[in-house]
């Protein structure tokens, strides 16, 4: 009788592994895919202050979709992030988070946090920037932990879905942001090469 729990128990498990697994692939799938520009947005950062990505070109942009303020795995996610905004600077970077958390949640939570990125409210209409990206989830009416990473004009370069349990942490950013900047060189000298053809 244990022994047929047991299996019964575990066909149970693998099974909901399975739908678990095709959901996130679903949910990546959804992503904004890299190559394409991302949606334009203004969000308050302050009951009485907006960001847009417009003001944000020019440097490489990292984007940390997320589902909750005060949760565990978030607040260990955005800490690890002030933490590396150095590292980040080096490839000239800025970074925001977005939630569909209210600007005065966002407001004590990067306080207590002591973050030095904004934080950015999709919360009316509800995760409705976070849906253009592809990183809304419709049943829980959250944000997914999603990361991208666009170049100076806008474009997604690099996306990531981490499960809703699991920091990403800040690896894949940082060699996205390598990435991006070894790519930046090699246009610059493309450009130079070629104004050097027309020259001569």
């Amino acid at each position: 009788m244990t022994m047929l729990s047991n299996q019964k128990r575990e066909n149970k498990t693998s099974r909901g592994h399975r739908a678990w697994m095709k959901r996130q692939k679903t949910r990546k799938d959804a992503l904004l895919e890299p190559g394409r520009k991302a949606p334009k947005f203004s969000l308050k950062s302050t009951p009485d202050q907006k960001v847009a990505l417009d003001e944000l070109r020019g440097n490489p942009l990292i984007i940390a979709f997320y589902p909750a303020d005060w949760s565990p795995v978030c607040t260990d996610q955005l800490s690890l992030y002030a933490m590396v905004m150095p590292e980040f600077k080096k490839f000239g970077a800025n970074l925001v988070g977005i939630s569909v958390d209210n600007v005065w949640s966002h407001i004590a939570f990067s306080k207590d946090r002591k973050l030095n990125f904004p934080l950015l409210s999709d919360f009316e209409p509800k995760g409705r920037i976070s849906q253009k990206f592809g990183a809304y989830d419709n049943k829980i009416g959250e944000s997914v932990r999603a990361l991208f990473v666009l170049d100076d004009k806008g474009v997604v370069r690099w996306r990531y879905l981490s499960p809703y349990g699991v920091n990403p942490g800040a690896d894949g950013i940082l060699s996205a942001l390598e990435e991006l900047k070894g790519r930046t060189s090699e246009d610059a000298n493309r450009e130079l090469a070629s104004a050097s053809a027309s020259t001569s």
